[in-house]
């Protein structure tokens, strides 16, 4: 095995076109599910859990900029401006939705940050 083909370097190539692809396909495409080109519809029950993960999720990210530096406070608000439609497609009402999502998340953090005595 050459030296430059070491099992990280190999993981690292394929994690880099796993993301490129996400950049420049849909995920359906860049993830493909095997023996089939659909995606099963969600259940109730899956949905429910899908919710409560995300709603966990939120909060993690809010605790862990609350203790985040203001330099990484800024970035996260900057990122916010970065979520724009593929080339080619208008602006949704959810990705606009997503980023004041994203800003409110690191006003919430910044409030957490007063009242815990951050």
């Amino acid at each position: 095995m050459p030296k430059d083909k070491t099992p990280s370097s190999v993981v690292t190539q394929q994690l880099q076109m796993t993301l490129s692809k996400w950049d420049t396909e849909d995920a359906a495409k860049a993830f493909p599910i095997q023996g089939t080109n659909e995606i099963p519809e969600l259940s109730n029950a899956e949905l429910v859990h899908l919710r409560v993960r995300v709603i966990a999720l939120e909060n993690l990210v809010i605790a862990l900029l609350a203790q985040g530096t203001d330099q990484q406070l800024a970035v996260a608000r900057e990122m916010a401006g970065y979520i724009t439609p593929r080339p080619g497609f208008t602006q949704h009402p959810l990705t606009i939705h997503a980023a004041s999502q994203m800003v409110n998340s690191v006003d919430r953090a910044v409030r957490f940050r007063k009242l815990s005595g951050a």
